[in-house]
């Protein structure tokens, strides 16, 4: 694999996850509170991921058609641009719209980023690409309200925006210099039929699902297991280690979980069913009172979601033909949203009437059906392995 032409791509992923969480985690500096403040705010959040949902699987198809570095290379231009909008408007009357620009970028030049992991590393080297992607990635999530922070704290909105259109453009120019152009390959006539069966087989809806399924343990960690160790007595800044720890367990296990793979020491059927064990432990043990609770739910969460996302995507990327990979990442990313919001408004749901551990117990119980049902099986206790369509 050469690695030179890979970084970019590791950035892209950084910057996507970067610009999401960095803005999200210093917007309630913009409302002032009220009920129609908190309307504000979740409009504005829910921009972002809106246009990402939306729009994924339609730059993923795009990006089959025209060829994926096209799109990698205007979606972070796009993103740059959209940044910048905000900082010469010079007032927040344009965060709405830079906000919005910058999730229709995003949905372009991710999936292509994915895409392109898949085609220039080897098969056999897909654990390992996506084991580094998703590592940088996190990275992305785990710096952005960090650092994101730090930044509002000097110079407001205005001068993030500006960090986040200079890291673009910086990333953009990069890819530009490094980064080969893919054609597009060859592909035969596909009706939305064909469309629906292929992305209703086994081998999309399996890691899809996964990948859903460990998001949605994510955003739930990230969310509740603060409030149960608030209610355990921790301080903030007990309860922030444990979110830093879950992130940490997330970011450093992708790339072992991707070597594991590649050597044959794991399959992607047995990692992801591993990890949705785990998962579902995790949220388990977020059940249990005090500090052992929300460490060992941060631990496991953390662990199982480190080993279903470059296992999932590296299934994706093999049960897919390489003329399809863009279509397929950006669909793919629709469970990611999906579990990103769904996970919280489960348990957030559940909790109301039956408290927090209730909603833990909900969300563990629908990890632990996942656990049993994606993976299928063959003689020999091997997973099957789906093959490219």
């Amino acid at each position: 694999m050469a690695h030179g032409r890979m970084w970019p791509l590791y950035a892209a992923g950084f910057t996507t996850a970067f610009g999401a969480h960095s803005i999200a985690a210093n917007l309630g500096g913009f409302t002032s509170g009220g009920a129609f403040s908190f309307l504000v705010l979740g409009g504005l959040l829910a921009l972002y991921d809106g246009a990402e949902v939306l729009l994924k699987p339609v730059f993923g198809a795009l990006a089959d058609r025209i060829g994926t570095r096209p799109l990698l290379l205007g979606g972070l231009v796009g993103f740059a641009a959209a940044s910048a909008l905000f900082v010469l408007a010079g007032d927040g009357g344009l965060l709405w719209l830079a906000r919005l620009g910058q999730g229709a970028a995003a949905s372009a030049f991710s999936p292509a980023a994915s895409a392109m992991v898949a085609r220039l590393s080897p098969k056999s080297g897909h654990g390992r690409a996506f084991g580094s992607y998703g590592f940088f990635k996190n990275i992305g999530y785990t710096a952005g309200p960090l650092l994101g922070g730090a930044a509002a704290a000097l110079g407001g909105l205005p001068l993030l925006f500006g960090v986040l259109s200079v890291l673009a453009a910086g990333v953009a120019v990069w890819t530009a210099v490094a980064v080969p152009a893919l054609p597009p390959l060859p592909r035969a006539r596909q009706t939305v039929l064909d469309l629906a069966r292929r992305l209703g087989e086994g081998g999309f809806l399996r890691p899809t699902a996964a990948l859903g399924a460990a998001t949605a343990a994510l955003s739930v960690g990230v969310g509740f297991l603060p409030v149960s160790g608030a209610a355990a007595g921790l301080g903030p800044v007990a309860t922030g280690a444990v979110v830093s720890l879950l992130a940490a367990c997330t970011a450093l296990v992708q790339p072992w979980a991707g070597r594991a793979l590649d050597s044959g020491r794991m399959t992607s059927g047995t990692g992801i069913g591993a990890g949705l064990l785990l998962t579902t432990g995790g949220l388990a043990a977020a059940m249990l009172p005090g500090l052992t609770g929300v460490l060992s739910a941060a631990l496991a969460i953390g662990v199982g979601a480190g080993l279903i996302t470059p296992l999932a995507f590296a299934a994706l990327a093999a049960a897919t033909a390489p003329e399809r990979l863009g279509q397929t990442m950006g669909a793919a990313e629709i469970g990611r949203e999906v579990g990103d919001a769904g996970g919280p408004l489960l348990v957030g749901g559940v909790a109301t009437a039956a408290a927090l551990a209730g909603g833990f117990a909900a969300l563990a119980g629908v990890t632990a059906v996942l656990s049993l049902a994606l993976v299928p099986r063959r003689a020999g206790g091997q997973a099957e392995t789906p093959s490219p369509s």
